[in-house]
Order: C-alpha cells, then structure tokens, then sequence
C-alpha cells in the first residue's frame, strides 16, 4: 500500500485551512483601532514582569514576611518612614531613637508587637496619646530606655509590657489597669517608690502572672496587688516591712522573691505568710477615682489624665485595710528571703513551700516550732549566717520530713548537726569549724548522695574510722582544705568524686581506695605527697577513675601504674624533669595531660611517651623553664562515610 502525501505549494483543503482564510479576511476588513485601556491587565506585557510589585519597605530595613518590620540595630535617630499599614510586628530595639511621632505611630492600626528596647526614649518623646490608635497590641517592649514616668496609658489588648532598666518614678492608673489580657509586667531597675505606685494600678487587670518590681526603691510590699499572681519579684528594694494583709489576696502566688532588701523579724509577724480570720465586719468600701469607672468600649475614646493628674490615695498607706478578705498563701512554693536582717526563721510559714533561703541574715538560731508543719520543703538554705555552736540544736530540723537540700556553710558550726532529716540526699557544711566526725555523727542520713565538709578544721586522727559507715548511696565527698594528712578509712563504694585537695596528705596507701571500683575523679592537688610515697598497687582498683588531680605536690616524675581508664591527669606544678617513654603505658585512653610549671626543658619528655595514646589531644607544657617539644600520636583515621547508591 502507498501512502500519498500532498505536494508542496499544492495543500489539499481541509477544515483548518479554511478557518485560517477566514482569520484574514476578518483582520483585512476596515474598523476602528482598539479602544485604549481595553488591554488585558492581567497579560504580562513588553518589559513588565508577571511577579507581583515589591512590598515596600523602608530603606536599610528588612521585611520577612507581609507584617514584619525589622529595623533592629542600625544607628536609627528618626523613627523611619514608609511602614506598611499591614504590619503587624515591628523591631526597633537597639537605635538611637528620642521620639515617638504620633502620626506615624498612628497608622499601624494593626500592630500586635513594638519592640523599642534599648533606645533613648524619653517620657518627653512619648506623647499621651502615643498608643490610642493601637488597639491590637499585645507586646510592647520598652526596656533600657530614658522613661521617667510610664505611659499614661496602654492599649486594653496588651498580653506583656516591658518598661525595665528605665528612669520610672511614677505609673498611672490606665498604665496596667483595665487590661484583661495582661499576664505579664517587667518594671524592674527603675526608681519606683510607694508613692509612685497607684493603689489601683492593676485594677481589672486580674489575669496578670508575673510582676517584676525588683531594683526599685519600695519601702513596703505594695497593697492591692493582682490576686492572680504566680510570680512576684521585690528584690533589691528597701523593703523593711510586709504590712498585715498585704499578701492576703495572693493566693496563686507560687514564687516570692524578697532578697537584697531590709527585712528584721519586726517587719513580719505570724500573719505575713499565714493569715487568720478576720471579725465578721463589713468589707464594703465604695471605690473611688479611675478605679470605680467601668468602661464601656473602648478606653480610647475617653480623653487619658493629664500627667499632672494623681490618683486618690485611699489605701495606700503601709498597712492594708484591716477589713480585706482573710486568705493564705495556699500555692507558695519558693520564698527567698536571703541578703536580709533576720535573726530568727520568720512565723507562719506557708505549708506549701519547696524551697525556703533564709542566707545571708543574722539567724543565732533556729527553732523546731518554725519548721513544723513544712512536711514537703525540700530545699533550705541557711548559709551564712550566726548559728554558731548552740544554734541548731538537735532535732531541730526533724520537723522537714522531706527535706532534700541543707546548706549551711559559713556558721560556725563545730559539729555536724544531730538528728537530720533521714531523707537528706545533700549535706553541705564548708567553711565552719567541724573538728571531729564522728562514728554517729551522720548514722541518722543514711540516703545521703552528697556531703560537702571542705574548709573546716578536721585531722585524720578526729575522722572515725565507721564515720562514713551507713553513708551507701554517697557519690560526692568534699572533705578539701581541712588537715587530714591520711586517706579516711571506710569510704563509701558508691563514690563517683572524692576531693581532698589542700590538706596535708604526705603519703597514699591502697587500703583506703579499695573498693572505690565506682571512683571517677580524685583530687588531691596542693598536698605534700612525693612518688615514693605512693604505695604500690594504690591505683589498682580505681577501674573507672577517669580524672585524677595531682598537681601542685612534690613529685619528681610521673607516678607508675596509673589506672586504665584514665582519661584526664593533672601533674601540673610538681617537680617533674622527665618524661619517659613508658610513663603512660598504663593509660590508654589519655585524653588531656596537664605538665605546666615544672622543671621541663626541651627534650625532658621522650619522643616515644606519647605512641600507645591515640586519643590524646591536650598536652599542656607552658610554665616550664624551656618551651618543650611535644610530639603526638598520629591520629586515628576516620571512618569513610557510607554513601549511597
């Protein structure tokens, strides 16, 4: 069978062809020109892109996304122009701004973040009205600014507002009140006296979580605070007195921090913490001032008070309304009181509390009848203090059934204190005047992990040979800087850190490290030992012993038959002239080698002390009298690296 096809310039007809004729003759008939404007818009053109326009953005900014603004970090000194009336989130922090201009600030209707932190704002360059028009925001950061007074008035859709480290002396009533979304509040580092603190300022602001008013100049705990507060921070204030009631309404209040401030025992009472009953009278007060106006819409269409304007000062005196509702700290978990002037544990302690530090305070002792009821405290801290030889009589602490943490260095203390709670898992008692343990001294804390007896006054002749006896679960022993000249008997197996650092220790012996097969640090820096004092068979069952601190005694050159599993050796500040080549046979896994300030010159380590260590990366020789030469093992290869197909 053939297959015909059409010659060239001879097309058989066919149903597009004609179509084709007809096209031409319809462009080939007179008409009128195409209207202009008739164009399709959306027909990408000659010269013109089918990508949509640019979003603007101002000069040196950049703008992620449709409602971000980063202006952030670049010298700005006038708020820059040209913002989207979309945005959303807005970066100026670290500029040299001095203003706010409200016709630009008004635009961003929609603005939900302002970030203006480290700036120099001043309260002059923040107008009234700075903050009417947004009634979306929600985070407003104004940290490390030149504010004297707050705005007088921030938006009702706050969430969190950031005026630390700034030059506030006063707040207003519509600074912080009437936000039902504001949950959290950062003054802190201003100059905030009682004076400039409304008694209203948080009023109908109930959702607020934390407050931060630490580094002020508070002489009280300020009255008519949020009762929904979890999180409330006084410290470093001159704070002298909690008035009767002032934390009567807290009662979600989880954390309370009053540190660094002027506390004596006269400034709390047993109703502080722990309310009683007030007489049935009647607690009506009719409100007066901003406080009393319930607004309706929004705040902004009413006129904001003039700077000049001071709220009523009803309440504002150092003691509460003795009529407030009675109430107790039924969520306190945490109380730091530490950096104070108490000289006994304050009353009326809440039942709920973790974590109680009373450091730092003139205590000369401490009471059983305080403690009780504080069935659940795990951590109390007590250092530094004057309890002295008769300030923690025994059993005075039996009261904390499950206290976990007891520091109480820095007291005095000429014993370790009788009768502890048996479930203490951390002793720590440095820096006192411990002379002797005892066989019994710590029968009573048989579940102790942690015992910290550095810095005292302790000689091997005064440490029982069974004073560690029932200690089975210690992993941590600090008995540094006292003046043992022997290695304790009966340390505990269970021991994964030993440090015996700067007492007189003149020789080792194997006996008191037999066992310690869990043993993975010993110190033993600034001591008086020398190598042939040094037992044989010493290090022999420290199996797991990974860092081992030697420096700073007397040795001559590096001791033999060091453990296995060695990964760390300090032997700096010795009298070390040599090095061999089988100095480090024992030791494999060498990691890091510390030889600084000894008597090394040049050629004092042999070339080959390094070869059986293929892991060692730190070899530390600076200090001697010569720059030594220090040759490295090659290091292992690595593995190629499966690919795939």
């Amino acid at each position: 069978m053939v297959t015909r096809c059409p010659a060239w310039g001879h097309p058989e007809p066919s149903l597009n062809s004609q179509w084709l004729s007809l096209l031409l003759l319809l462009l080939l008939l007179p008409g009128p020109p195409p209207a202009l404007g008739m164009e399709d818009a959306s027909f990408p053109h000659l010269g013109e892109s089918s990508q949509p326009p640019p979003r603007a953005c101002p000069p040196r900014c950049s703008c992620p996304r449709a409602d971000t603004v980063d202006c952030a970090g670049l010298d700005l000194r006038v708020f820059p122009d040209n913002i989207t009336r979309a945005v959303q989130h807005l970066s100026l922090q670290n500029n040299q701004l001095q203003e706010l201009p409200y016709n630009e600030l008004s635009r961003l209707s929609g603005l939900r973040t302002l970030n203006l932190h480290n700036n120099r704002i001043s309260s002059e360059g923040l107008p009234d009205e700075a903050f009417e028009s947004l009634t979306q925001l929600q985070h407003i950061y104004v940290a490390h600014n030149k504010l004297s007074e707050a705005p007088q008035f921030l938006p009702r859709s706050l969430r969190v507002a950031d005026l630390a480290a700034n030059e506030v002396t006063e707040i207003f009533p519509l600074t912080f009140g009437e936000k039902p979304a504001l949950r959290s509040v950062y003054l802190h580092n201003n100059q905030l006296s009682n004076a400039g603190l409304p008694p209203d300022a948080f009023h109908g602001s109930q959702a607020v979580v934390t407050l931060s008013l630490s580094s002020n100049r508070l002489s009280y705990v300020p009255p008519s605070l949020p009762s929904s507060l979890e999180r409330l921070h006084l410290q470093n204030n001159l704070i002298s007195k909690v008035p009767r009631g002032a934390l009567s309404r807290q009662t979600h209040l989880r954390e309370l921090y009053l540190q660094y401030n002027q506390l004596t025992d006269r400034g709390l009472d047993a109703t502080t913490f722990r309310f009683t009953s007030y007489p049935a009278l009647s607690t009506h007060h009719p409100q007066v001032g901003i406080s009393s106006l319930r607004l309706s819409g929004p705040v902004l269409n009413n006129p904001p008070p003039t700077r000049s304007t001071r709220p009523p000062t009803l309440g504002a005196q150092p003691d509460a309304d003795p009529l407030s509702p009675a109430s107790k700290l039924h969520c306190l978990e945490y109380l730091d009181l530490s950096h104070n002037q108490l000289a006994a544990v304050p009353a009326g302690l809440p039942r709920t509390l973790a974590v109680l530090h009373l450091g730092r305070n003139r205590i000369r002792r401490v009471e059983a009848a305080r403690l009780r009821g504080l069935r659940g405290l795990r951590y109390l801290l007590l250092q530094h203090n004057q309890l002295g030889a008769a300030g923690l009589p025994a059993g005075a602490l039996r009261p904390l059934r499950g206290l976990h943490t007891l520091h109480l260095y820095g007291n005095g203390l000429d014993r370790v204190p009788q009768a502890l709670p048996r479930r203490l898992r951390a002793l720590v008692l440095p820096h006192n005047r411990v002379t002797t343990l005892g066989a019994h001294d710590l029968a009573a804390t048989p579940r102790l992990a942690e015992l910290n007896l550095a810095y005292n006054r302790l000689a091997s002749a005064r440490v029982h040979r069974r004073a560690f006896h029932r200690l089975r679960a210690l992993c941590s022993l600090d008995l540094a800087g006292n003046q043992l000249t022997l290695l304790p008997s009966g340390l505990p197996a269970s021991l994964h850190t030993l440090r015996l650092q700067r007492n007189q220790l003149r020789a080792l012996e194997p006996e008191p490290l037999a066992g310690l097969d869990q043993l993975q640090e010993l110190c033993l820096a600034h001591n008086r030992l020398r190598v042939g004092d040094i037992g044989p068979g010493t290090w022999h069952e420290l199996q797991a012993l990974q860092v081992l601190d030697l420096s700073h005694n007397e040795l001559s050159f590096v001791p033999p038959d060091l453990p296995e599993a060695l990964e760390e050796l300090h032997l700096q500040g010795n009298r070390i002239s040599h090095v061999g080549p089988e100095a480090f046979l024992s030791t494999p896994r060498l990691r890091a080698l510390f030889l600084r300030a000894n008597r090394l010159h040049m050629t004092s380590i042999a070339p080959e002390a390094f070869l059986g260590l293929p892991h060692l990366r730190v070899v530390d020789t600076t200090g001697n009298p010569e720059p030594v030469l220090v040759q490295l093992p090659p290091t292992a290869p690595r593995r190629p690296r499966a690919e795939g197909p």
